[in-house]
C-alpha cells in the first residue's frame, strides 16, 4: 500500500530564501508544486490566462509578445482597486487546476513528500492551511529581505518597501507556522541546507 504523502505549505515574504530552500527539499525527494511559477506560465505567450484577460481588461493589457503586459497591469491595479480582484478571479482558479494536476501526478509518482511552495500563503487565508498538513516557514528580518531584494532585482527601497507592506507581517507568518527554518543575513547556503536536511529527517527522508 503507498504511503500517503505529506502536503506541506512552504511559504515566506520576498527575499526570505523561500525558493533555496524549495530547491534544497527537492534534493530530498520532494515534489515542489510552485504556485507562482504556475500563475507566472498563465499570463505568460499563449497561457491559459491570456484569452479571459483580454477579454476582461481590452487588448491594451496584452503585449505585443502575446503575454500580459505586467507594467500595465500594476498600473491599472495601482489606479482601480477592482481590479486585482478581477485579475485574480481569472487566474487563481486555473492555478489552482495546475496545482491540483501536478499534485496528483505527483502522488501517481509515488512522491512521500509534496512542497506547495505559495508565497502568499498566509495572506489567502484559511483556503491553503486546509489543503496541507503542515505550514513552514522561511524567517528573516526585514532588513535583510530588503537587502536581498535590492541586489537581486536592482529595484528601487521605496518599491521593496512597498511590496512588504502588501505582504503579511513577519509575525503573521511565524503564528501561521508549523515549523521555521531562519535564513539571516549571515545564514550560510550550508546552515541553511543542514537545516532543510534536520526537517527531512523529522519528515522520515
Amino acid at each position: 500500500m503507498t504511503p500517503t504523502p505529506l502536503l506541506l505549505g512552504l511559504t515566506g515574504g520576498i527575499g526570505s530564501g523561500k525558493s533555496t530552500v524549495a530547491q534544497l527539499l527537492a534534493r530530498h525527494g520532494g515534489a515542489v508544486i510552485d504556485a507562482d511559477a504556475i500563475s507566472r506560465a498563465s499570463t505568460a505567450t499563449g497561457g491559459s490566462a491570456i484569452d479571459p484577460i483580454r477579454a476582461a481588461f481590452g487588448p491594451a493589457l496584452i503585449g505585443a509578445d502575446g503575454a500580459l503586459d505586467r507594467a500595465a497591469m500594476r498600473a491599472l491595479v495601482y489606479q482601480d482597486a477592482g481590479a486585482r480582484q478581477r485579475l485574480e478571479a481569472i487566474v487563481h482558479p486555473l492555478v489552482g487546476a495546475e496545482t491540483d494536476r501536478q499534485a496528483r501526478q505527483a502522488v501517481a509518482d509515488g512522491r512521500r513528500l509534496l512542497v506547495f511552495d505559495v508565497p502568499l500563503l498566509v495572506e489567502a487565508g484559511p483556503r491553503w492551511r486546509a489543503r496541507v498538513d503542515r505550514v513552514l516557514v522561511v524567517d528573516c528580518e526585514p532588513a535583510t529581505q530588503i537587502e536581498r531584494v535590492v541586489a537581486r532585482n536592482q529595484l528601487p527601497r521605496a518599491q521593496i518597501e512597498g511590496i512588504l507592506a502588501a505582504q503579511a507581517t513577519r509575525a503573521q507568518r511565524l503564528a501561521a507556522a508549523d515549523a521555521v527554518l531562519f535564513n539571516g543575513q549571515a545564514t550560510t547556503l550550508a546552515a541553511l541546507g543542514r537545516q532543510v536536511d534536520g526537517l527531512a529527517a523529522s519528515f522520515g527522508l
